[in-house]
């Protein structure tokens, strides 16, 4: 039964994890951090992200232009930039050290205590990767909130709003969470499968084997 559990919790966190970091890669280069309509035409709306900003129009389409200038941005949209690449970074690798741990993959399959370490270890980095996606996606969230809220702005202003980028990133990151919780879950709380042939059974019957041939030479 453990090791049912095991497997399952290996499973479930590697594949929420994968699922986690492409959300993160999509939610880096998504230009919809922040949307914003406008009241005088409503055929016309905007949207913004780390890279580029757009206009949707109905009658033309979408246009987008790249930022020109990195220092020119505001502070949340600078630091989100390196906390999405630190991120998607860090997913990266912990997927890589997490997938050499695994009890399926036939690599140091005699070095179960090894295994149990690139697992948690993988964890942790999957743990930190969630933590720089959720950090810059909430920070603008809650710049947007101030924002919309400013009454130092006119009402006739028109205001940014949350965008899709942005509920597509928090869940990107609670993914990111939960796999690593699984994962280490696995590799503290369960017990190891033994490496095939080393089976409890079979390691007690080649002990029983030994003392009864050293048993018989010291009768000899």
């Amino acid at each position: 039964m453990a090791l049912v559990l095991r497997t399952v919790a290996q499973s479930a966190g590697i594949s929420l994890s994968l699922l986690g970091w492409v959300l993160t890669c999509l939610t880096n280069y998504l230009p919809h951090w922040k949307n914003r309509n406008l009241d005088l035409n409503v055929m016309e709306n905007w949207t913004i992200g780390l890279w580029q900003a757009c206009v949707i129009r109905d009658e033309v389409g979408t246009q987008c232009k790249d930022f020109d200038s990195f220092l020119a941005l505001p502070a949340e949209l600078r630091i989100s930039r390196i906390l999405m690449f630190l991120s998607n970074g860090l997913g990266f690798l912990g997927l890589l050290v997490s997938g050499l741990g695994l009890d399926c993959l036939r690599i140091a399959e005699r070095q179960q205590e090894l295994k149990k370490q690139l697992l948690i270890l993988g964890g942790i980095l999957l743990w930190t990767a969630s933590l720089a996606a959720l950090v810059p996606v909430s920070w603008v969230a809650h710049v947007t909130v101030q924002e919309f809220w400013d009454e130092t702005i006119l009402e006739t202003v028109p205001r940014w709003e949350f965008g899709e980028a942005l509920f597509l990133g928090w869940f990107a990151g609670f993914c990111l969470l939960l796999g690593g919780c699984l994962l280490i879950w696995a590799a503290c709380c369960a017990q190891a499968p033994l490496a095939s042939g080393h089976s409890p059974a079979a390691e007690a019957q080649c002990l029983r084997q030994h003392l009864e041939m050293r048993n018989t030479h010291l009768q000899i």
